[in-house]
């Protein structure tokens, strides 16, 4: 009866302890920091660098994860990859706009706004986030100053100086407002001048983004950042909130891989233009002149780094298309005889091509106009030397087959009147002349008519022929 008595007191007293036991403390972080850099355009290489590093930071298990930026901007595409991967990511992640003279534009904002910590050295900037595309045509129908079902508010947005013009535009930018706001919201950070940075492009320097509450704090650079970091607590994508042990941590730099170098040296899209046209041009060397193999090896790689490099960007279908039909035209120069008109047609196809080849006008990401125009000419250049070849080889006498044959001597081996056979370049042919042969003569070869050659008795020396 004792045992159940103390067993029972003992469970209760667990309980009524467990009852008022203090809520417990957010889980610490370690001490390990690793600090990625992301210098330039936004685009494929910077996505897959930041989702592998954050990935290693999982299984590493680190503390923490600096975000060093200083970007014009970039891809739609690859900013909304990086954005992802910090949403749900299971490390914090601390993006610092620096050093100083950095800046967090366009896709850069949308990326701060997502860390669970903003911070900015001074002298930085961040802002002008509005989306831009190439080829947006202007609306046939613009948008009355004030429909009668149309709010005063709305009327007034859009006749802001910021306000879209076309359908397709309000749609983009609509769509980005929408996105930052709802990451402004998640974070508890300045929604609203978030907006005004995709509609207005507004932008605010460090020291005025801090008194907004647009980032959390300012810090002169990295370890500063960890000092002032240590001790504050961030809520993760799982809902788990972690205390951040920053003071004297160990900082490791993790630079980008032979990888994502290759990828961002290939994801240039005038370098891409220029292994297509290389690669082209050596395939075509190769069938025009097999056993070569050099021009093929070359070509063959040089084909699939720029179709590579092609594949990570934001490219256009049709300016795809006329590169091709521009190549296509090259390639039927250079085996019909068209007097150049295929030729000029690849070229202008091609040009055409280059210049629509990319859908987004991201700085940065743009072909260049010079390297157009040098592409351009130079296929201008081949198509002429290919013609002055053509129109060379086409004056020249044959040297193959039954019209070569004409001019040619031979000697009669067998004669019967006017035909005979006669021995020409070490073969027997039938052979009629307008006089009577004799065997041992020597012809010479007038014409070929079908099997049979037409042929004059030469002269012999000393001899005068009628």
């Amino acid at each position: 009866m004792v045992a159940p008595l103390c067993a029972l007191a003992l469970w209760s007293a667990s309980l009524a302890g467990a009852q008022m036991s203090p809520v417990a403390a957010p889980a610490a972080r370690g001490n390990d920091v690793a600090l990625l850099s992301v210098d330039g355009v936004i685009g494929a290489a910077n996505a897959d660098y930041v989702e592998r590093a954050l990935k290693r930071a999982e299984r590493d298990d680190v503390g923490l994860v600096v975000l060093q930026l200083d970007t014009p901007g970039g891809l739609d595409t690859s900013m909304r990859a990086i954005v992802k991967a910090i949403l749900g990511s299971r490390v914090p992640v601390a993006t610092f706009v620096g050093p100083s003279g950095a800046r967090a534009a366009s896709a850069g904002t949308f990326i701060v706004y997502a860390s669970h910590v903003a911070a900015m050295a001074p002298a930085t900037a961040l802002g002008a986030a509005t989306p831009v595309m190439m080829g947006a045509a202007p609306d046939p129908y613009p948008t009355e100053p004030q429909s009668p079902g149309q709010t005063a508010a709305g009327a007034a947005a859009a006749s802001s100086p910021g306000a879209p013009h076309d359908a397709l535009e309000a749609k983009r930018v609509n769509d980005a407002a929408a996105g930052i706001r709802s990451l402004a919201l998640l974070r508890h950070r300045n929604a609203d001048w978030a907006e005004r940075a995709v509609r207005d492009a507004a932008s605010l320097s460090s020291t005025e983004a801090l008194s907004q509450h647009v980032v959390d704090l300012v810090a002169r650079d990295v370890p500063d950042l960890l000092r002032q970091l240590d001790g504050r607590a961030v809520q993760l994508g799982d809902g788990r909130s972690v205390t951040l042990l920053t003071a004297g941590a160990r900082l490791e730099r993790w630079d980008p891989d032979w990888r994502d170098r290759l990828l961002a040296w290939v994801g240039d899209p005038s370098l891409a233009l220029m292994l297509l046209l290389v690669g082209f041009y050596g395939l075509l060397f190769e069938f025009s002149s097999p056993g070569l193999v050099a021009p093929g090896v070359v070509g063959t790689v040089c084909l699939l780094l720029g179709l590579f490099g092609l594949q990570t960007l934001p490219v256009s279908g049709a300016g795809i298309a006329l590169i091709l039909l521009g190549l296509g035209f090259f390639t039927s120069e250079a085996f019909v005889p068209s007097h150049g008109a295929l030729g000029l047609g690849g070229v202008v196809a091609f040009t055409l091509g280059a210049l629509m080849l990319l859908d987004s006008d991201a700085l940065g990401f743009g072909v260049s106009r010079v390297l157009i125009a040098a592409l351009a000419a130079v296929s201008l250049a081949f198509l002429g030397v290919l013609a002055a070849l053509a129109a060379r080889i086409r004056k020249r006498a044959p040297v193959s087959g039954v019209s070569a044959m004409v001019g040619m001597t031979g000697e009669v081996v067998e004669a019967n009147g006017r035909d005979g056979w006669a021995l020409v370049q070490g073969e027997h042919w039938r052979v009629r002349a307008e006089q009577p042969l004799r065997a041992g003569e020597r012809v010479q070869v007038r014409r070929v008519d079908e099997l049979t050659l037409g042929v004059a008795v030469e002269a012999s020396p000393g001899i005068l022929q009628p």
